[in-house]
């Protein structure tokens, strides 16, 4: 099996999408192809790929506008986590099999209540969406939300391996992709010790992020 993988800027603030998929097979997947559907179209058919699910990581309109015109031009269901009554569910630990690629998708609940991150297991590739950037983290409404953020963020940090790549769903950080060994190391609020700590951090992010010159 020979893996394509594309991170595609799909314009917005800054978002990104992904085309993923078997060669061999001649399937693929697109996740949030939004703002520009046709574009990731273009690049499926480009590498001779047959888009099989079109999958949001989350339910957010910066991520599911392109839907509509993605299906019109694949024919394919979207798939995503059951909160947005999308055409195939997919709830925590859920497989889904593309060709000979697996994907494992996790519910990840903080950012949003519907937030799934999607995991290709045989190439170690994590696709995060707005749960985990480079560098930062997603915006939560309330302290409870935060609270699920953090829980979400620390089941990964011990299920998924610190070899795995991190591709996010918007270029925020100073590079457009990480691992997750780096997102440890790096990452001031994976570096948080504890809830109390990851809360005083985001209370602080305006702050820090002005002091640091970061966008």
């Amino acid at each position: 099996m020979q893996l394509i993988f594309e991170q595609i800027r799909a314009g917005g603030d800054r978002n990104f999408g992904y085309l993923v998929g078997d060669r061999d097979a001649r399937r693929g997947i697109l996740i949030d192809p939004s703002y520009s559907p046709d574009l990731f179209v273009d690049r499926a058919r480009a590498q001779d790929l047959t888009i099989t699910h079109i999958i949001n990581t989350h339910g957010h309109s910066d991520h599911v506008n392109g839907n509509a015109r993605a299906k019109e031009l694949t024919g394919a269901p979207v798939a995503a986590h059951p909160l947005l009554h999308p055409d195939v569910a997919l709830g925590d630990r859920e497989e889904l099999a593309v060709g000979s690629l697996r994907f494992v998708t996790f519910h990840v609940p903080g950012h949003s209540p519907d937030h799934l991150t999607i995991y290709q297991p045989a190439h170690q590739i994590l696709l995060t969406g707005d749960l985990l950037f480079v560098g930062k983290i997603g915006g939560t409404g309330t302290d409870d939300d935060a609270a699920d953020e953090w829980d979400s963020l620390q089941r990964l940090l011990a299920e998924i391996p610190d070899a795995a790549t991190v591709w996010p769903g918007h270029d925020y950080g100073v590079r457009p992709s990480s691992t997750i060994a780096l997102e440890k190391s790096t990452n001031p609020f994976l570096r948080c010790s504890d809830l109390p700590a990851f809360l005083q951090m985001k209370a602080e992010w305006p702050a820090f992020k002005q002091r640091l010159g970061l966008k």
